[in-house]
Parts: C-alpha cells; structure tokens; sequence
C-alpha cells in the first residue's frame, strides 16, 4: 500500500487506483531467482492479478490479491474470503465489513470501551474496530489474531484527527479496492512500541457510541502480520510472479510462499540482500542524483511511484496521479540497504492513458508509472515484482541471508 509517514502505523496506507534487473556492487545471498510455478504445499498459496472485486466500478489494475480464510475464534464457524489485497507495504488483516458474513465481537480498550483504529492512506483513511479471528491461508493457521474491520457500522462516528488526514473515507469494498488486504510487511505490529505507552492521534481509539478518545493499546491487541503468529513458516514471506511483455496481459498469476530456509521450497540462495531501516522500515533509492531515504518496496502500490518534473503527468481526471509521456521511457536507479549493499534496476514507464485504451480489458501493466506525493521517497510498487522473486524477512528473525528486517530478490 502507498505508505503515509506516520509514528504510529509504521507505513500503512494505500491508493488503489483502479485503473530486467543489473546488479551492481554489494553483494549477499537472498532466494533463488526462479518465478516458475511453485509446486503446491501447505506453506504457498495462489496470488493473482486481475480485475479484483465485482463491487469495483472500474476492474483493479496491478493489484495483487489472494483468498483467506477467517472463523470465529475456537469455533467451526469460518468464513473463505477471495480478493483479499497482499500487500508487503502494511501490517495485520484487515476486513471489509461489507464482505463479512461472520459475527465478530469487538476487542475492548483498556478502560472497557470498544478498542478503534484510524488507517491512514496516501488519499484516505479506513475506520473500524478491531476483533479477533482465528485465521488460515493455505496449510498455515493461527488462532485469535487481532485484525481490523473496515466500515463495520457499530462505530460510524470518525474522530476529526482520523478524518481530517485524508480526502475520503476507504471503508467499502469499491472505495477500498479489496475485500480485506494482507499485510505481510517486514514488521510484527502495525504500530508496536509506542501505541503501548502513548494514545498516538489518528490510530487507536477507545470509543463508545457516543465518543472515541485516542487511547494505548498493548501490543497484544494490535494489529499484526498474522504471518509471525503461524505455528513455523512464521519468520518471513516470498512472493513470486512471472515477467509480463511490456504490452500487459488480462491477468496472471503467483505464489505467496510462508517463511524463508523453513522448507525446501524456501531456501536463501545467491540475490541480493538489502536491510531495511529497523525504525523507519525505508532503503534508500538513487534516482536522478537524488538521494531518497524513505524509499520502500511494495507490492500494494500499483504503479512506479516517483518525481522527475520532465515526466509529463496524465492530463485526464481519470489518471490523475500516473505518468503519460508521449513515448514509453526507460529509467535506472539504484536501491541501496542499510547494510550498504546496492543493486542497479532498470524500469520503463508507458503512458498510462494510452494503454488503458488499446488494452480496456488488461489489469497487468508492467510500465504503470505514478507520482509520489511523498517527499524523499522512492515506491517500488507491484510492477517491480513481475518476473521476480522478492522476499520479505521479519524484523528479529535471522535465515541464512540474513536477519530481518530485510528485503531481498
């Protein structure tokens, strides 16, 4: 997801609009290059680019989604929900109340109210409180995980500091672009620390029918990467996805892989290892003699997102925010970790209007560029996957590459 800088959810945020790599100097081992087909095993699941929801006005275009189960804690009484977002940008499950037949309880507050959370996005915000469920994905499972429902109508009223930080409210299936979203990020908590000791402003609230108060929040009614909660795969994730022509295709599909050297599907092998900031959760990019430290890998933004002025932008209110230069560009820039170790990448950037024209029915575009509205910053979104293999390891978490939190292809 398109991150907001925020003290409190360490990157979370989204715009879903619907709508080959040189290395060079560092060096280290991260996973095997291959993107064929994982074989299927209880620690991969199917991943897949298409259209999205029905509820959407117009079919999502480089979104990235996958199917989760859900029950009702210690019960037999499960829910099977597709179209759940994988994103590696966010932390913790999130919900569409409106795709949600089960009946969930909410989590209390430390003083007995109802425990809230405020989202923020990069064009938005999400509302909703936070419940537990017992979750499973593939052969993975763990139980009573605390996960966010997105416009759960028990709690309409959105405290002014949680609404007044973006434009509109994310808290339907068509606004939000998703029925839920997997946030399988480099972290455990979607806040961590902090929001134990300080009722942060725009994340978690305890809140009454009649008013929400900003409120701490232990870290074991957080929100959190369900993937570090899993019985064994639990120390990371792998998502692999084939390369697409420059043209674009219908649809394609992938593997989400749980854990890194826990199978033998999952072993390190010899790409590049780039340590993520432990506070932050940002590298750095070098792009156009700009240095750029709150740069990020993530597989919820569906477009390249950076700033260079001599791009022209889409003049259409319908693709406001990507790129449309009059002729497809090609553009390097290198990622560096804060290990020090550097890789070289090559990306290409299509005017964005035009291939929504030709190719109406195509919801894979490789050379999808954006603007980022995010000063410093450089987004590796979900076009920099096509043809890779992209491991994230959780922070804490030590594999034969390396301790996380890393980000390694």
């Amino acid at each position: 997801m398109r991150p907001v800088v925020s003290q409190a959810l360490r990157r979370g945020g989204a715009a879903l609009m619907c709508l080959a790599a040189a290395a060079c100097g560092g060096g280290g081992n991260a996973l095997s290059s291959s993107t064929s087909p994982v074989t299927p095993a209880s620690n991969v699941v199917s991943v897949v680019v298409d259209g999205g929801p029905a509820a959407l006005a117009y079919p999502a275009v480089n979104t990235l989604y996958t199917t989760v189960t859900v029950c009702a804690p210690g019960t037999s009484t499960c829910q099977t929900i597709d179209n759940i977002q994988v994103d590696t940008g966010s932390y913790g499950l999130r919900l569409l109340a409106p795709a949600l037949t089960l009946s969930l309880p909410v989590v209390a507050a430390a003083n007995g109210a109802a425990l809230v959370e405020c989202l923020l996005f990069a064009d938005g915000y999400s509302w909703g409180p936070v419940s537990q469920v017992d979750v499973q994905v593939s052969g993975e499972s763990a139980s009573a995980v605390p996960v966010q429902l997105i416009g759960d109508p028990r709690y309409p009223t959105v405290p002014t500091d949680c609404s007044s930080s973006g434009p509109k409210a994310e808290d339907t299936v068509a606004t939000f672009g998703a029925n839920g979203v997997l946030g399988i990020g480099p972290f455990v908590y979607d806040c961590g620390p902090v929001c134990v000791t300080t009722a942060v402003p725009a994340a978690y609230y305890a809140c009454t029918q009649a008013a929400c108060q900003n409120t701490t929040v232990p870290l074991a009614n957080q929100v959190l990467n369900p993937v570090t909660v899993f019985a064994r795969d639990n120390n990371g994730t792998i998502i692999t996805l084939p390369s697409v022509a420059s043209g674009g295709a219908v649809s394609v599909t992938g593997s989400l892989i749980f854990g890194i050297d826990t199978e033998s599907n999952n072993q390190s092998g010899t790409q590049t290892v780039l340590t993520i900031d432990p506070n932050s959760g940002y590298l750095t990019t070098i792009f156009n003699g700009q240095t750029l430290s709150s740069s990020f890998v993530d597989s919820g933004s569906n477009s390249i997102n950076f700033t260079d002025s001599s791009v022209t932008p889409c003049a259409s209110n319908d693709f406001t925010g990507f790129y449309c230069p009059a002729s497809t560009l090609t553009f390097s820039a290198s990622l560096q970790g804060a290990n020090g170790t550097s890789i070289l990448e090559s990306f290409s950037v299509a005017n964005a209007e035009a291939q929504a024209n030709a190719e109406p029915t195509f919801t894979v575009v490789p050379d999808l560029g954006g603007v980022n509205p995010i000063a410093g910053s450089f987004d590796w979104g979900l076009p920099f996957f096509y043809g890779r293999r992209i491991a994230n390891a959780v922070e804490g978490n030590t594999t034969s590459a390396g301790t996380g939190p890393y980000v390694a292809f």
